[in-house]
C-alpha cells in the first residue's frame, strides 16, 4: 500500500498548488498553503411515484471546488509587476479573484509513502473567496481561498 504523503517542508514532495492564466506565460506558485479541501459533490435529482413509498433518487452533475488556507506572501498575494501582463504571477492572488480570471490549476499531492511519484489535480476554476484577516493571536496575514471549478478534474 502506498499512501499519499505530502512531507511538509521536503522540497519536490510537499503539496503545492500552481496557477495560470490561459494563453499567459507566468505561472504563479502559490506559498504558504496551510490546508487544502478537493471537493467533489455530486448535485441528487429526487423524486416520488404514486406507486413507491420512497423517494427515488439519480446522481447529476457534480459541483468541484478547491478551497485551502494560505499565509500571505506579498508578492503571491497581490503579484509581481515585473512578469508579463495579464499573468497569473503579475496579477496575483488577488488580481486572479478581482479580474475574475479563469486560471489553469495544478495541485500535486505529495509523493507516496513509499517514496514514487504522486498525482496532480488539474483543471479550470475561478479564484473566489478571499477574506483575509489578522489577530492579536496570528500576527500574520491568513486568508481562506476557494478555487471554484468549471468542468471536470483531471487526474495525472
Amino acid at each position: 500500500m502506498a499512501y499519499i504523503y505530502p512531507a511538509p517542508g521536503v522540497q519536490d514532495v510537499e503539496v503545492t498548488l500552481t496557477l495560470a492564466v490561459a494563453g499567459k506565460a507566468g505561472n504563479l506558485l502559490v506559498p504558504a498553503l496551510q490546508d487544502v479541501t478537493v471537493n467533489n459533490a455530486n448535485d441528487v435529482f429526487t423524486w416520488t411515484q404514486l406507486d413507491s413509498g420512497s423517494k427515488l433518487q439519480i446522481a447529476t452533475t457534480a459541483t468541484n471546488s478547491l478551497s485551502m488556507n494560505i499565509v500571505l506572501d506579498q508578492t503571491a498575494f497581490f503579484g509581481n509587476a515585473s512578469g508579463n501582463v495579464g499573468s497569473a504571477e503579475t496579477l496575483g492572488v488577488f488580481g486572479l479573484s478581482s479580474d475574475k480570471s479563469l486560471v489553469e490549476f495544478d495541485l500535486y499531492m505529495g509523493n507516496t509513502s513509499t517514496g514514487g511519484a504522486g498525482k496532480t489535480i488539474s483543471g479550470n476554476a475561478y479564484v473566489t473567496g478571499l477574506a483575509p484577516t489578522v489577530s492579536a493571536d496570528a500576527p500574520v496575514w491568513v486568508s481562506p481561498v476557494t478555487l471554484t471549478v468549471t468542468g471536470d478534474y483531471t487526474i495525472s
